[in-house]
C-alpha cells in the first residue's frame, strides 16, 4: 500500500529531485561528492538518499538500518539539500524497479532521476528489472575511481547507447523523457564503504574531512 503523502519526503511540483540509492554501509564522502556534484550539474533542488534494507546482490547483510541512517544524517547535517531516507524500508521494496514504482505518483508532477556511481553502471544489468528502471526515470551516472571504462561499455551502456545525453547538457537531463542518461565527470574521491568499514572512520571525521575540502 503506498504511504500517505505526509509521510514521505516533499516533492513539489517542478522540483528536481535526484534519488540515490544504496546500502551507506557507512555513508562516506565519496556520497557527499558525488551528490554535490550531481546538484551542481543536473542543477537539482534535492538529492534524496534512499538507505535500502539491504542489497539484493550481497550475500552479507550490511549494518542494522538504523545505525546507517544515524551515520549518513550526521555526515549530511547543515546540508538541507540531501534528505536521509528510510523509504525502501517503508514502502516494503526490495528491488529499485519496485521502489521507482511504488513513488511514480508522488513524484509525478516533480522531475525524479535516478542518481548512480559508474560502478553501479557497470553491474547494471544483474540488477532486478534492469530495463525499466531506464525506461522509467532519467538516469545520472557519475564517475567513480576505477570505473570510468567499465560503465562505458558496460551491457546498459551499449543497450541504451543512442539515448545517451552529452555533458554538457546535464543540465537539461532532469526534464528529458526516458529513456535518457548522462556520464557525468567529476573529481576522485577514492574512498569506499569497505575500506571505512575496516579502518572504523566515524562520520564525524568524515565531515571534518569535507569541510575543509
Amino acid at each position: 500500500m503506498p504511504l500517505p503523502r505526509h509521510q514521505l519526503p516533499p516533492a513539489p511540483p517542478g522540483a528536481r529531485i535526484g534519488l540515490f540509492g544504496g546500502s551507506f554501509d557507512p555513508a562516506h564522502q565519496g556520497h557527499l561528492a558525488l551528490s554535490r556534484a550531481a546538484l551542481r550539474a543536473l542543477r537539482l533542488d534535492r538529492v534524496w538518499w534512499l538507505v535500502s534494507p539491504g542489497n539484493p546482490l550481497k550475500t552479507n547483510g550490511p549494518a542494522p538500518l538504523a545505525a546507517r541512517l544515524e551515520r549518513a544524517a550526521a555526515l549530511t547535517a547543515g546540508d538541507p539539500r540531501l534528505v536521509v531516507t528510510a523509504l525502501e524500508s517503508r514502502l516494503g521494496t526490495r528491488y529499485t524497479a519496485d521502489t521507482l514504482a511504488a513513488l511514480r505518483l508522488h513524484l509525478a508532477r516533480a522531475h525524479p532521476v535516478w542518481v548512480m556511481g559508474a560502478d553501479s553502471m557497470a553491474a547494471l544489468h544483474r540488477w532486478h528489472a534492469w530495463d525499466t528502471i531506464m525506461q522509467s526515470v532519467p538516469v545520472a551516472v557519475l564517475a567513480r575511481p576505477g570505473a570510468t571504462l567499465s560503465a562505458l561499455t558496460s551491457v546498459a551502456a551499449r543497450r541504451y547507447a543512442a539515448h545517451r545525453l552529452p555533458a554538457r547538457q546535464a543540465a537539461t537531463l532532469a526534464t528529458s523523457a526516458p529513456p535518457r542518461w548522462c556520464f557525468l565527470p567529476m573529481p576522485m574521491v577514492d574512498v569506499s564503504s569497505t575500506g571505512l568499514r575496516a579502518r572504523g572512520v566515524s562520520a564525524a571525521e568524515q565531515s571534518r574531512t569535507v569541510a575543509k575540502t
